[in-house]
């Protein structure tokens, strides 16, 4: 029988989240919903560990990015039960022109003017505001929900952290400083839990 999680309002359908594996990048490079490249061997090893981790009796989502389709295949492989379902909403954030350059070239201005209106201004000039995903996760969040039943979401860091959010009942945020800075390790498999 699958887990569930209790809130403040009763029990919720178990909700696991993964991150990706490690990816070959250079170091500092912004990526979101750029493709890039997991290491083969991190995303085997982490279906490895999730395969035993994850109970029987769950629906797998993941986003459409190569990183997490990879690690999805690798776990449907050892754990058959777990069909993959590619979901859009688990995409990682749209950084628009900022995404393949590194964080250290996009220049303070840049960032500072992100930053002043950190939930509805776009970074990278045409990207995608920190409230628009908020509202793009919160609707997978409400899907799982409203199915009720358990889930595991292979996905980004920044769908973590959103989710760290919204299951704080927070899907606005007026500062930079509100996002989460909870550290989310490359193929992490965790259950999430209320607070």
């Amino acid at each position: 029988m699958a887990a569930v999680v209790n809130d403040a309002e009763g029990a919720l359908p178990a909700l696991w989240l993964m991150r990706h594996a490690r990816v070959r990048v250079a170091p500092g490079l912004c990526y979101g919903i750029a493709e890039v490249e997991a290491d083969p061997v991190a995303t085997q090893e982490a279906a490895a560990q999730a395969a035993q981790r994850l109970p029987q009796g769950m629906a797998l989502r993941c986003s459409p990015a190569r990183r997490c389709q990879d690690l999805a295949l690798a776990l449907h492989t050892l754990r058959p039960d777990l069909v993959p379902s590619t979901d859009p909403r688990l995409a990682e954030m749209d950084f628009g022109a900022w995404e393949g350059r590194l964080w250290s070239d996009i220049g303070r201005q840049a960032m500072e003017a992100w930053t002043r209106d950190f939930g509805e201004t776009p970074p990278g000039l045409h990207g995608e505001s920190v409230h628009r995903f908020l509202d793009r996760i919160g609707a997978a969040w409400d899907a799982w929900q409203q199915a009720g039943q358990p889930e595991v979401w292979i996905t980004h860091a920044g769908v973590i952290r959103a989710v760290e959010l919204i299951g704080q009942g927070r899907r606005r945020i007026a500062t930079a400083a509100d996002w989460p800075a909870t550290p989310v390790a490359f193929g992490q498999c965790t259950l999430w839990t209320a607070p």
